[in-house]
């Protein structure tokens, strides 16, 4: 049996603490030229198969619980099969897509050798073998991870132009809303999800261009129905579509979005809080999530690759011209700073220069802690994201230590001799890889005691490079709930016996609950807002916590427009180093020897380190659109009121 492509197998990112889920991830790929083209220029007809299969193969860091792909032919006759889909939740769903399509092509060539070298009867009888395609890997931050839920999702209609393919990065903060605006249009959708939900505000207004548009072609320019077809797939105005549909649309996403004769959009929120980089040439138009992703696809430079801007949508019409339109008017650019930190791959030129100056920024707070004593610390990191922010981390580490050999040769300039001079110059960073995680070893054992005890030996550690005397620095991503890190990693860690483990992590506090896409929707699960709760109990200060639950239900059914972030309040009477120190002694297991201290980044160093997302709503309550303060208000009162709900 031939394969067309290959299959391999992705790792998932691993972090120290408890993980931060990961961001669904979209690929939009337009072929500009005729399938035979490819198959000339290429060797294979089936080129843009192989290339989604890369695009999204390459975003598997972006979740894990599904994937999607669907394909529209250009130009076929009608009784043909235009559209296909195929959608997984299994264990390796983009492994089992892509199984599927190359199960489906085999079985077609074998049955029919004559076509192998027939372009237009494998595009005419071979699915998924077409020109517009769109694929999606998907993490579910509802829990959800039925097929149902998986993208992209179809709405179907004999007429060829109604048919709309959706797949999205997004998180509306507003879907009751929405949802009430469909039933008020006579709609019946058949769920409160924001994604059936975008999609028929989409379906809605596309039916209506359509309709006006076939009336139009009627009355003034006689066409039939058959005659005017074509005519309607060409005047579609995609644009303002998007703009009657989206109008009240409150959250982040990049959403894509393809039509049965051949149009296809992505469509980027006015804030920029969810990525989107496209690129162009004669022969393919591209749109990922990620922009190393088509520089790895399509190995074209970085130079090359675009930023969707916000509030904007490229535009991509059957005949293959692509447009950019504002759809929505931006506002304030608040890119997530998460995508920077940990959820994009840290090959993107610029996102590897972020994270290692995450790391470097850490050094001054790191050198205090030590008392510039370099030479008793061992610097390390937990596989994989953090890697890169421990290099800055050990660059930064390293600068200070040339500049004390250099302070020390200047002082003894009149008594240096060479075995002075070697002895100076000999002194080194010492850092080294403490763990190695047992990818083979798994946890079947449901007995919670018994389960933390298998979790701490995930991890190996490298016994014989730490000393009594050492100070063991760990570098970290982001800490969220600090579970894991308490029930296993820092008792592994003292098994080296460290004088002292300082857990360093490359962001900020994490103090807010997310709603653009990210699973951090309740309070309670953050370790930060836990310890300002026992700061508050232990200074006698916890009636803050009435204060502001009653000053939020005052607001509970204002405009979102007219609600306020009161929940800042609860962390304004301390700094952020009693926060750290609390969540040091919350985090620090009785049977620990060591010395624990946890330190964060600061907002100040986040935003030098990564100066073009500037999105820092879960570190400092700064939402970017209106329905953020309404959420985070919502989700305190859910706290408060002992309710388990999601707050949007």
């Amino acid at each position: 049996m031939r394969a067309f492509f290959g299959l391999t197998t992705t790792q998932q990112h691993i972090t120290m603490s408890d993980a931060i889920k990961h961001e669904c991830g979209i690929a939009l790929l337009r072929l500009k030229k005729p399938l035979s083209f490819y198959k000339e220029k290429y060797g294979s007809s089936f080129y843009a198969i192989q290339k989604m299969y890369l695009l999204l193969e390459k975003q598997h860091n972006r979740g894990q619980d599904g994937a999607g792909l669907a394909s529209i032919k250009l130009d076929m006759e009608p009784g043909e099969r235009y559209i296909s889909r195929v959608r997984s939740n299994k264990t390796s769903p983009i492994q089992d897509i892509f199984s599927q399509v190359n199960g489906r092509i085999n079985q077609e060539l074998e049955e029919n050798p004559e076509w192998l070298n027939d372009v237009d009867a494998q595009k005419k009888h071979i699915p998924y073998l077409g020109e517009v395609f769109l694929g999606h890997v998907r993490y579910g931050t509802f829990g959800k991870n039925n097929i149902e839920s998986v993208h992209p999702f179809l709405r179907q209609n004999n007429w060829m132009h109604r048919n709309l393919i959706v797949a999205g990065n997004f998180n509306l903060t507003n879907v009751k809303e929405l949802f009430a605006d469909l039933v008020r249009l006579g709609q019946h959708p058949k769920e409160m999800a924001d994604t059936v939900t975008v999609m028929e505000k989409i379906g809605h207004f596309l039916d209506d261009e359509v309709e006006d548009l076939y009336f139009e072609l009627r009355d003034k320019e006689g066409l039939s129905k058959k005659d005017a077809s074509p005519v309607i797939g060409e005047r579609l105005d995609i644009a303002r579509i998007l703009r009657r549909a989206s109008k009240n649309w409150d959250g982040g996403f990049a959403m894509a979005g393809m039509l049965g004769h051949g149009d296809a959009f992505v469509l980027r929120d006015p804030a920029g809080i969810r990525p989107a980089f496209y690129y162009e040439d004669e022969e393919i138009v591209v749109v990922a999530s990620e922009r190393p992703v088509i520089q790895t696809a399509f190995n074209v430079p970085f130079n090359e690759i675009k930023e969707l801007d916000p509030g904007h949508a490229i535009i991509i019409k059957k005949d293959g011209q692509v447009s950019f339109e504002e759809i929505l008017e931006p506002l304030e650019r608040k890119a997530c700073s998460f995508e920077r930190i940990y959820f994009s791959r840290g090959n993107d030129a610029s996102i590897y220069q972020e994270r290692k100056m995450l790391g470097r920024t850490m050094m001054p707070m790191i050198l205090k802690e030590l008392n510039n004593d370099v030479e008793n610390a061992v610097f390390s990191y937990i596989p994989n994201t953090a890697e890169v922010s421990y290099f800055g981390m050990v660059e930064g580490a390293q600068e200070f230590l040339n500049q004390q050999k250099t302070e020390r040769i200047l002082a003894l300039k009149d008594e240096l001799n060479p075995e002075k001079l070697q002895e100076i110059l000999s002194k080194t960073i010492r850092s080294e890889k403490i763990t190695i995680k047992d990818a083979k070893l798994r946890t079947f054992i449901t007995d919670d005691s018994n389960r933390d005890d298998m979790v701490e030996h995930v991890y190996d550690v490298t016994y014989g490079v730490v000393k009594p005397t050492d100070t063991l620095i760990v570098i970290d991503d982001s800490i969220v709930r600090g579970t894991t890190l308490k029930k296993s990693i820092v008792k592994m860690l003292d098994r080296l016996n460290p004088k002292k483990i300082i857990v360093v992590s490359s962001a900020p506090q994490i103090r807010y609950p997310d709603c653009y896409g990210i699973d951090m929707a309740k309070m309670d699960t953050l370790i930060a807002f836990n310890a300002t709760l026992e700061l508050l109990k232990d200074r006698n200060m916890y009636h803050i916590i009435d204060e502001v639950y009653a000053k939020c239900k005052t607001q509970e059914h204002l405009p979102d427009a007219e609600v306020t972030n009161f929940v800042k309040e609860i962390y304004a009477p301390f700094t952020d180093e009693e926060i750290s120190d609390k969540i040091s002694e919350m985090l620090h297991p009785e049977t620990v020897k060591a010395d624990l201290k946890i330190m964060f980044q600061t907002v100040e160093n986040l935003h030098v380190s990564c100066p073009d997302n500037l999105g820092d709503w879960y570190f400092t309550g700064n939402y970017p659109t209106a329905g953020g303060n309404r959420v985070v208000n919502r989700a305190f009162m859910n706290f408060v009121e002992g309710n388990d709900a999601r707050a949007y």
